[in-house]
């Protein structure tokens, strides 16, 4: 079944709205509960079983966790059996059969791959409520008693697909007791409606030339054809993902929670160590929170930080998918991140702002090759196309079309994903904040039309992180 969030957004969210607003605040979360649960059923009925099952195996271990206080080997007992039931249900059906097809590819057996569907936002669900647990063993937050307060947390329907990840500790004072304003709402309202056009609008538009590129022959692709794929790709999944989770952050907003940031301008960091401080920053935290401090951090020695960045980066790249694309495209940004921490990023600090972000800005390009080809031979083909020149030569007809009709798409993505746009507007707002205040409602009204619009007459709408 082809799931689309944003048809059971446009369908559902104002009636949601509608009794969460009237509801007193017992009631509220009840709301968030059986909305995350026909909003997840949307897509895949039989699964929410699953993702009730995750919840209710964390709120339990929770629960023996604080009952057994003072039981060391308990509480750890509890807490590596909650984790590893997460892990092994997330392993089952993410990883079996790419498990299954190379140790038959391997030593010629035939184990039988039952070739299970992919959970919608299974990895996202899966570490969020998984984070509860481990905190609440770490002593950095309190039990949640009231399950129903605690399945809202691991249901909330604006995330629960493609993120943000939301730990229990970023909403732990939220959950149960939170004030909604009509400041809150206002803004909450302007920051989905961003998010909506940036997917709808820029991602999808953008998206469709990387659509073309990708299914044409190699032979086929000239160096010019390459390059403005990949860097529709480029935009598509920037504006895909930031556009998710700016709508997930505003809807966070309108029901009184405050999601913490996901995006914060990728494409104009200066290293690849500072790229992923501003990408998926949700992810970033939990592999840091979770695995790499645990495993000591920086605090003992070069070798064993650099071990660690290694497994940090082999199992980011692997939370993103069960292919050997996903893990290369993981440790080639491991690998960079350890020259530029060895040697390479005290030179980056000191070339001019526009060399060092070109020289970030080439590598993530590179980078997303990896991760939207997953053949490991197409891979190279493309790279050679876009480096090494193509078989179909420089440019021709073909690459000189796509160039005239998506120019300026590329150059509304270009200015888009800087911070441009946002340092004029506060600056106008500074000195002409009537004006700006009378022209808000106007613009987000025409966001909301444009995007309603596409998604009735449009037929291209890729939901590009459902298989996370």
């Amino acid at each position: 079944m082809v799931f689309s969030s944003l048809t059971f957004l446009y369908v559902f969210l104002p009636i949601v709205l509608v009794f969460y607003y009237i509801a007193p605040m017992k009631g509220k979360n009840i709301i968030i509960l059986i909305s995350g649960i026909v909003f997840f059923a949307w897509g895949e009925p039989v699964y929410v079983l699953l993702m009730l099952f995750t919840t209710v195996v964390d709120y339990t271990a929770g629960m023996l966790i604080t009952k057994f206080d003072d039981k060391p080997k308990m509480r750890t007992l509890f807490m590596i059996l909650a984790v590893c039931i997460n892990l092994g249900l997330l392993a089952v059906f993410k990883y079996s059969s790419f498990l299954i097809q190379n140790i038959n590819n391997l030593f010629g057996t035939q184990i039988y791959d039952p070739q299970l569907p992919l959970p919608i936002g299974i990895s996202f669900y899966t570490f969020q409520s998984m984070s509860y647990t481990i905190d609440l063993y770490m002593r950095n937050i309190k039990v949640q008693r009231n399950i129903v307060s605690y399945i809202s947390y691991v249901s909330l329907f604006p995330q629960i697909v493609a993120g943000p990840i939301v730990r229990y500790q970023d909403i732990a004072n939220e959950i149960d007791s939170r004030t909604i304003t009509t400041s809150k709402v206002s803004q909450g309202i302007g920051i989905f409606l961003l998010g909506l056009g940036k997917k709808v609008l820029l991602a999808n538009n953008i998206g469709m030339l990387w659509t073309t590129v990708k299914g044409m022959e190699m032979s086929e692709i000239s160096t010019l054809t390459a390059w403005l794929g990949i860097l529709a790709f480029t935009f598509q999944i920037y504006f895909d993902f930031s556009g998710y989770s700016d709508m997930a952050v505003g809807l966070g907003k309108m029901l009184g929670f405050e999601f913490p940031q996901n995006f914060n301008y990728p494409y104009l960091s200066r290293s690849i160590s500072e790229f992923w401080r501003r990408w998926h920053i949700t992810l970033g935290t939990w592999f840091r929170c979770y695995v790499y401090i645990p495993l000591g951090g920086n605090r003992h020695g070069k070798l064993k930080t650099l071990r660690n960045l290694l497994i940090v980066w082999f199992l980011t790249g692997l939370w993103h998918g069960a292919s050997w694309n996903f893990i290369i495209w993981g440790l080639y940004f491991g690998i960079i991140i350890i020259i530029e921490r060895v040697f390479l990023g005290k030179y980056l600090e000191k070339l001019p702002a526009v060399l060092s972000t070109a020289y970030s800005f080439l590598l993530v390009v590179i980078g997303w090759v990896i991760f939207e080809t997953e053949s490991i031979p197409r891979i190279f083909s493309y790279l050679k196309a876009m480096f090494f020149g193509a078989s179909a030569g420089l440019a021709d007809s073909q690459s000189l079309y796509f160039l005239a009709s998506y120019g300026i798409m590329f150059l509304i993505c270009i200015i888009a994903s800087t911070d441009y746009p946002k340092k004029l507007a506060e600056r106008l707002h500074n000195r002409h904040p009537k004006l700006v205040g009378g022209i808000s409602p106007i613009y987000q009204l025409a966001l909301m039309v444009a995007s309603t619009a596409y998604l009735v007459f449009a037929t291209y709408n890729p939901f590009l992180y459902f298989r996370f």
